[in-house]
This record gives structure tokens, C-alpha cells and sequence, in this order.
């Protein structure tokens, strides 16, 4: 899940990372009212989960209520890179000595946590790795052993951090780490991380992507999930349960685990089928899971065909079949459904799914062949 820079800055602040404070308001008045309260000068920035706002007009400085009027008017409503601007973020306005970079993330090939800091902050961190390189300082930190101050000052000494901001950097890139590994996130980003003229260090921009895997342990993100901001099949999906992403194609895919349905969208590619989207039902595939996952797809106009891939380990296989029976009957459905089904009871669920065989439903022994078969009737369709 990612968050908006005001919910970043929120999270930041609750593992003690400094940041300008601030309040996210909706409206031109409460952006007025907001900026009395903080005291001017302020920044009106816009809050949509996309790069480049600066440029596109999203943030402004604003000396005055005059000004603050403004730009809240302005960037309201605003477009973005095809993200219309719903809410702001007032904050009172830093100065500015320097600007920094500082991130962690995860080292998927290495196993470890991955930070990064450079002394260029302000620019796309993409843009400082192509043009010089060797501005980045990256450790790679054991999730056993953390990251302790001692570590994170000779980071910051090694991206060439001034002596001036050493001590703050570091005290930082600690909080900020506490942030990312207790508060379960994928991703910790500030850029700018700012030095103001005084000597004080704080982060004057959030990026933060939670791991959605972790959310049972955090009932308090659930206030921050924008169903409004995603597409209508996403949105009925995630409020299904189900994890649901739309693609191009005209074959609707439905397979329980992530890796199943990838490598479905794959063997159908690889028979000259277009997937129209990625559809985990996860350990589930009881009539209301399959009659939610049926409903979900076929809100796709695009959709010719279905193809249903379960492997049964913990899930029963006979427990499926009579899943998609039940969600037949439930579901109105126009498009071919070809099903594979193997593991756990699979001969009886073959057995259940042949009882109720026609030109809607029909069972193949193996994923090459459903996906081939779903591949032809979607082309027959067209």
C-alpha cells in the first residue's frame, strides 16, 4: 500500500523522524484556516501518489492568505500524470541549507535490507545514479543485527554527508530504519532530507509503501486505503478479499496464489493468449470466494474467456469444483469457463466438474491445454 506524502509524513513521526509539521485539508477554506494556524510563509503541496508535482504546477509557496487562496484553487482538481488532485498538504515553509537523500528498502537477491543515501538530494534518485554514481552510498544491513548509530554516522560520512549534518543524517537514518523494519514497511524514502541554516536535519518529503502482507498486525492502516482512487473491478476485488490486477488482454485468469496466477498469465502468453488480468482467490475457493472472483471478472467487458487454475494442496480439490457449480448458478456468465484442477481430490473434483460439462464449463487435465483452450475460445470470440 502506498501512502501519500501527509500519511508518510504521519508515519514517519511516530518512530520520531523529524518532519515539518503540517495538515492535509480538502477544501480552498480549510487550506486558509490551515495556514493561519501553522503561521506563514507556507507549502501547498498536492496529494496524489505520483512523481513530478513540482513541475506539473502541485506545490507552491504561499506568503500570504492571498497567495494560500491561490494555490489551494490551482492545484485542486488539478491533473497530474492522469491523478486528479482530491487533497492538500499545508506546511509551514523550511529554510533551506542543503538537500539529501536517504531510503531503505529491501535486497531481494542479497536477503538483506538495502539503504541508500547521497549527498544530491532534490533530483530523482534514477537521475543521480545514471549521471554519477558513485554520489550513492549503500549498506546492506543484516535484519539480525539492525542498524545502529556508530553505522549509520560512517553511512553518512561515506556519501560524503558535511560534517555539520553528520550527527543529524545519522540519528535520522536510525529513526527512519526503526520506521521501515518495525512499521513493516517495503519502501522508506525522503528526498529532499533537508539541513535548514540553524543545523537541523528532518525529512521535507515522504515516500512510503507499506507490505500489505503485514496488515493484520496494523488495524490502524486501514483508514488509509484509497478504494476511491482505484480502478471499479480493483475496488470490488479488494473489498472481495480478493488481490486483483487488471491487464489487456481478453483471457480473465483465476488461480489461488500469487505464483500460480503469474505463471497462468505466462503459459497463456506463451500459447498466444492475452491474460486480462491477475486474480488471486488465495487459500480459498469455497461458492462465495469463486462466485466473488466470476462477478470481479466478468465486469470486464474485454473478457472472451475464463480460465480457472487451482492447484489443491490444503484447499480440496472436490471443495472447488462444487465452489465454481454453486458460483455458476449465482453468477451470471456469458463467457466460456475452462478449468484445471489438480492435487488434492482432484479425480473426484474432475468427476463433479464432468456432471455439469457444456459449452459454458469445461475441464482440461492440464494448465497447458486449459490455457490453450481458453486462448482459442477468447480468439473465437473476438
Amino acid at each position: 500500500m502506498d501512502l501519500y506524502e501527509y500519511q508518510g509524513k504521519q508515519y514517519f513521526a511516530r518512530f520520531g523522524v523529524p518532519v515539518s509539521p503540517g495538515e492535509a485539508v480538502d477544501t480552498v477554506e480549510d487550506a486558509l484556516g490551515a495556514a493561519e494556524r501553522l503561521g506563514y510563509p507556507v507549502v501547498v503541496k498536492a496529494q496524489v501518489r505520483v512523481g513530478g508535482r513540482g513541475k506539473a504546477g502541485g506545490v507552491r509557496l504561499a506568503a500570504d492568505a492571498a497567495a494560500t487562496r491561490a494555490a489551494a484553487e490551482a492545484i485542486l482538481g488539478l491533473d497530474i500524470k492522469g491523478h486528479v488532485v482530491r487533497r492538500l498538504w499545508v506546511e509551514r515553509a523550511t529554510d533551506i541549507a542543503a538537500e539529501y537523500y536517504a531510503s531503505f528498502t529491501l535486497d531481494r537477491t542479497n536477503k538483506t535490507h538495502l539503504c541508500m543515501v547521497s549527498a544530491e538530494g532534490g533530483v530523482e534518485i534514477e537521475q543521480v545514479a545514471a549521471e554519477n554514481p558513485e554520489a550513492i552510498a549503500r549498506l546492506a544491513i543484516d535484519p539480525l543485527d539492525g542498524l545502529d548509530l556508530e553505522a549509520a554516522r560512517a553511512l553518512a560520512s561515506r556519501a560524503q554527508i558535511p560534517t555539520a549534518a553528520l550527527d543529524g543524517v545519522a540519528q535520522v537514518l536510525v529513526d527512519l530504519y526503526r520506521c521501515y523494519e518495525q512499521g513493516d514497511a517495503d519502501l522508506v524514502e525522503v528526498n529532499p532530507l533537508v539541513l535548514t541554516p540553524d543545523g537541523r536535519v528532518h525529512a521535507l518529503d515522504a515516500k512510503v509503501t507499506l507490505d500489505d502482507s503485514a496488515a493484520f498486525r496494523h488495524p490502524e492502516w486501514e483508514p488509509w486505503r484509497d478504494l476511491e482512487s482505484l480502478e471499479p473491478r480493483e475496488r470490488l476485488a479488494r473489498e472481495r478479499g480478493l488481490q486483483y490486477v487488471g491487464l489487456d488482454g481478453d483471457v480473465g485468469i483465476i488461480a489461488n496464489g500469487a505464483g500460480l496466477a503469474m505463471s497462468t498469465c505466462d503459459v497463456v502468453e506463451q500459447v498466444g493468449g492475452k491474460p486480462a488480468n491477475f486474480l488471486d482467490i488465495g487459500g480459498g475457493a469455497s461458492a462465495d470466494v469463486m462466485a466473488s472472483a466470476l462477478e470481479v471478472i466478468t465486469t470486464d467487458e474485454k473478457v472472451r474467456a475464463i480460465l480457472v487454475n487451482v492447484f489443491g494442496g490444503i484447499t480440496r480439490c472436490d471443495e472447488v469444483a462444487r465452489g465454481i457449480v454453486q458460483a455458476l448458478g449465482r453468477v451470471h456468465i456469458t463467457a466460456p469457463i475452462v478449468v484445471r484442477l489438480d492435487g488434492t481430490n482432484a479425480e473426484e473434483a474432475r468427476a463433479i466438474l464432468a456432471e455439469h460439462a457444456s459449452e459454458t464449463l469445461q475441464a482440461l487435465p492440464t494448465m497447458l491445454e486449459a490455457a490453450r483452450r481458453a486462448s482459442e475460445l477468447a480468439k473465437e470470440a473476438r
